[in-house]
Formats: structure tokens, C-alpha cells, sequence
């Protein structure tokens, strides 16, 4: 008997393809938009390769192992991200609905019982029995067939729905990996900036010491004391300045980990130095931006949805075809409430038929609608196009950033080394009685200066390396092998509500596979 029934249910699947594939499609079939494609990269430098071979987990060209550390905490820890992946789960859900339409789209059991005390003063009232008990049970089903493709097209744009929320994702964790490495680098600078000013608080305070010695045998005069005096002050102010920024970075990380903000400090380890950049760096042709950018991906398949959409604004210039019945069991008892003869054969009703229905008179509220959509559509694919013009603008901004801000780092450590050596110059002098203080007054503050310049232009490689590849879409294949959604939010999920597998689902699956897990766990077992 079991073996009867699977048959029964491989027929009927069978029975459903076979009549949607010979019912007709409306609406354009998506085609992958087109976008201008630069050929190759405006900026040339000798540091940059082009070399094809992609850097899933660019991060680690820096050989930081804290770095690495917090990448992975905020990739299993990030609260929008999450949100992200839940956003997946409902587009899943979404296409269920999507292709549950093709399925009898009513589908009900009824049942009635009913007590009748009729008026002995109606006509022919008292040559019937009055009173009687009326038992009525069965189940009802209305298909409407998918003649024009409205359901077809309605699971293509959920697909690409899907699709969509999926690159997004993707998107999403490449902003993710890019800023927790940018606040990393803002926190190594600020350490960095942190440590120039105390090194040069203690060049000056020794400054301070000697003209005040020198103010006090007489040597000088006041002035030379003043000046060392509100020189050290300046540099001291720095201080202050650095541990505001650095808190304040720690907290937005603290944030991006999924945490109140913290003190970071087993993470971080020891202060540090701005992470040093490799050469060369590998970023690949243009042309692999339309596949390895999450939101150009992003803005293809919300153009897919928005195609489907046209299709099924125009099923609605056609009348609708449906199925429907009920079958059931009917008695009535006019002696007893016995209601044994309820399962006789003779109890059964049944009513089936075809029906259709056609909005003939809404033709110009349709065609405005077939309109509006259309315009939609036509409003995604120049989306696409600038969102591609968008990608290569900020790599070409990123590629000279980085080779401009390495040209400028060899300068200002040319910088700063001339500055230190002026400083134990005029200090000699000084003690010397051969030059003012305002000569070493002056060198000390431009060393301060030179050498905070240096530590910012080398943060600018680092950051600069940090928005190409954020650029060129690297990053989100940390994802591959794991679910978009957290254990703890799908264990609250599973306590709440049946989801069969659309928790763990792979994302791979064709609609005809979605169509028969649905058919399987969701429409025939529920």
C-alpha cells in the first residue's frame, strides 16, 4: 500500500511538470546586463601585478596574527552580518511561497454540523418533520493553472531575489573584513603617533632642563626658558589627542566584534606598529570585477528580479484558468443524533469543474502597471552599469592612492631622519653658545612634526591596500563551507517555528529541486 502511494505522489509531480512545460512564458528572458569593460588599469607601478590568481584572505599579506584574529571574531560575531544572513533565510522562504503557487492554491478541509428547528407556520411546516441534525464534512481545492508562466516567472524573480540577498551578504562581509582592518591600522597608528610624542616629550623635557639650568647661572635669559617651556607643553597636548582616537577606535571595533566596547587588549597584544605592506600586491584584470564584486553581482540579479516582474504584469492581460472541487460526506438525521450511515457511499458529494477569469475591463490599469515595471527594469540595468563605473573608479582611486602614498612614505622618512639629525645638531650648538634656543626650539618642533607625517603616510599605504581590495571584491569566500546564518540564531528559530531545511539549505539548488522539497516536506507531509 506505501509502495502505491510514493507512486501515486511520483505521478502527480510528473503530471505537474509535464503541464507547466507545455503552458506559454510571458514576458523577456533574462540575459546577463551589459556594462563598458575597461581593458586595463590606468595606474601602472611596478608593485602592482595583474596577475589573475585571486587573495580570498588578503589580510593575511600583512602577517599580522592579531589581525587575523579579529577578522575571523567579527566574521562569526557581527550582529549586521548576521542580520544579513537571516535576510537569506527569509528569501528562502520566499521562493517557498513562490513555488508553493504552483500547487492547488486552496486547499481546505471543512466540516459542519448543524441543528434545524424549522417553523411548524411556514408553508407545508406541519406536513414535515421540523427538526432535524445536518453532518457535513470534506475538503475543498482550487488550482489555478499556470497557463501564462505568472507562477514561473513569480519563482524566477524569487530566485533571483535570493540570488540577490546572497550577494549581498557577500557584500556585506566584504565591508566587514575592509573596516576591521582599517580601524586596526587607525588603532596601530594611534600607538604609533602615541609613542612619537613621548619619545620627543622626553628629547624636550631634557631641553627644558638644560635652559633652565642655563636661565638660572644666568647664561640666558628668561626667553629661552619660555620657549622650552610651551615647546614641551605642545608636544604634551599630543598625548591626550592620541588616547582620545585610540579609544575611540577601539570602541568601533569592539562594535564590528559583536561586543560592548572592550579593551581589546588580549586580542591586540602588545602596542604594535602599522602593519607593513608586501610587494608586489596582486589585483588582477578589470574584467574580473563583474564576477568577483558582490555588488555588481547584487545589481545583475535585482535586475533579473525586477525582469521576471514584466512577465508577470502581463499574465494579468489574459484570463485566468482554474480547477476547482470538494468532495465529501453529507447526512442528515431527522429521528436520532445516530448519524451511522455518515461513511455510507451513498453520503458522498462531489463537485468538480474548470473556471476562468479575465479582467477584460482593467486592460488600461494593467497595461500601466506592465509599464511601471518594465520602467523598473529598465531603472536596474543603468543601476548596473553604474555600479560598475563605480567598482573600477574606486580601484583606480585605491591602486593610486597606494602607489602615491608609498612614494610619499620614502620622502618623509627622508624627512624625518634630516629632522632628527638637526636636532642633535642645534642642541650641540646650543651648548655651544654658537646658536639661539630658537634654532633648537624650532628643530625639535619640526620633528615632532616630521616624524607624526611619516608614521601617517606609511598608514596610508596600509589603508590604501585595504580599500583595493575591498574594491576588487576579495574577502567574502571566508564564507565557503559555512551557513549564513549563526548557531544561536537558528536554534532560537527551530524552538519557534518548523523550517524544515531552509535553516541549512544550500543556497546551489535549482527550482525544480526547491519545487519537489517543497512538495515533499512542505505541501504533502504538512
Amino acid at each position: 500500500m506505501a509502495k502505491v502511494g510514493q507512486r501515486w505522489r511520483i505521478f502527480a509531480s510528473l503530471f505537474l511538470l509535464v503541464v507547466m512545460g507545455g503552458c506559454i512564458t510571458l514576458g523577456p528572458d533574462f540575459t546577463n546586463p551589459e556594462a563598458p569593460i575597461a581593458t586595463s588599469w590606468q595606474t601602472k607601478d611596478a608593485s602592482l601585478s595583474e596577475d589573475p590568481r585571486e587573495q580570498a584572505e588578503w589580510w593575511k599579506l600583512f602577517n599580522d596574527p592579531a589581525l587575523d584574529i579579529l577578522i575571523q571574531t567579527a566574521y562569526r560575531q557581527n550582529l549586521p552580518l548576521q542580520v544579513a544572513g537571516l535576510r537569506i533565510v527569509e528569501a528562502r522562504a520566499q521562493l517557498g511561497i513562490a513555488v508553493g503557487s504552483l500547487f492547488p492554491q486552496t486547499q481546505q478541509a471543512f466540516g459542519a454540523f448543524d441543528v434545524v428547528e424549522q417553523s411548524k407556520n411556514q408553508p407545508g411546516g406541519a406536513l414535515s418533520d421540523p427538526n432535524f441534525r445536518n453532518v457535513e464534512i470534506g475538503f475543498d481545492a482550487a488550482w489555478e493553472l499556470d497557463f501564462w508562466g505568472r507562477f514561473r516567472r513569480g519563482i524566477e524573480s524569487a530566485e533571483a531575489n535570493l540570488a540577490s540577498n546572497v550577494a549581498d551578504y557577500d557584500n556585506a562581509l566584504v565591508s566587514l573584513t575592509a573596516e576591521v582592518a582599517r580601524v586596526y591600522v587607525v588603532i596601530r597608528l594611534a600607538e604609533e603617533r602615541l609613542a612619537i610624542a613621548r619619545a620627543n616629550i622626553v628629547l624636550q623635557e631634557e631641553s627644558l632642563r638644560i635652559a633652565k639650568v642655563r636661565f638660572d647661572q644666568g647664561a640666558t635669559s628668561e626667553l629661552d626658558f619660555q620657549q622650552a617651556t610651551y615647546n614641551l607643553a605642545n608636544t604634551q597636548a599630543l598625548v591626550p589627542i592620541q588616547l582620545r582616537t585610540l579609544r575611540q577606535a577601539k570602541n568601533a571595533l569592539s562594535v564590528l566584534l559583536g561586543m560592548p566596547p572592550a579593551d581589546l587588549r588580549e586580542m591586540l597584544g602588545e602596542e604594535g606598529l602599522i602593519p607593513a605592506v608586501p610587494v608586489p600586491i596582486t589585483t588582477g584584470i578589470p574584467a574580473d570585477l563583474l564576477r568577483r564584486r558582490p555588488d555588481v553581482r547584487q545589481a545583475a540579479y535585482l535586475a533579473a528580479t525586477q525582469s521576471a516582474l514584466i512577465g508577470v504584469a502581463k499574465s494579468e492581460l489574459f484570463p485566468r484558468f482554474s480547477l476547482t472541487g470538494s468532495i465529501g460526506l453529507q447526512t442528515s438525521d431527522f429521528a436520532s443524533s445516530n448519524f451511522s450511515d455518515l461513511f455510507d457511499t451513498e453520503s458522498m458529494f462531489l463537485t468538480v469543474g474548470p473556471s476562468f477569469r479575465w479582467n477584460i475591463l482593467n486592460y488600461g490599469r494593467i497595461w500601466s502597471n506592465v509599464r511601471v515595471q518594465d520602467a523598473r527594469f529598465q531603472q536596474s540595468l543603468v543601476n548596473y552599469r553604474n555600479t560598475v563605473l563605480i567598482a573600477y573608479q574606486e580601484v583606480e582611486d585605491a591602486r593610486v592612492a597606494f602607489v602615491q602614498s608609498k612614494q610619499e612614505s620614502n620622502l618623509r622618512n627622508i624627512s624625518a631622519t634630516a629632522a632628527s639629525r638637526s636636532v642633535e645638531i642645534s642642541n650641540i650648538q646650543y651648548r655651544e653658545g654658537t646658536v639661539s634656543f630658537q634654532r633648537v626650539v624650532d628643530s625639535e618642533r619640526v620633528l615632532v612634526s616630521q616624524q607624526d607625517l611619516w608614521a601617517l603616510s606609511r598608514s596610508d599605504i596600509a589603508l590604501s591596500l585595504i580599500a583595493m581590495y575591498k574594491a576588487l571584491g576579495g574577502g567574502w569566500e571566508i564564507r565557503a563551507g559555512h551557513d549564513f546564518i549563526a548557531n544561536e540564531n537558528r536554534n532560537e528559530m527551530e524552538e519557534r517555528t518548523y523550517w524544515s531545511d531552509l535553516l541549512t539549505q544550500p543556497t546551489e539548488q535549482s527550482w525544480l529541486q526547491r519545487l519537489s522539497n517543497w512538495w515533499v516536506h512542505d505541501w504533502w507531509f504538512r
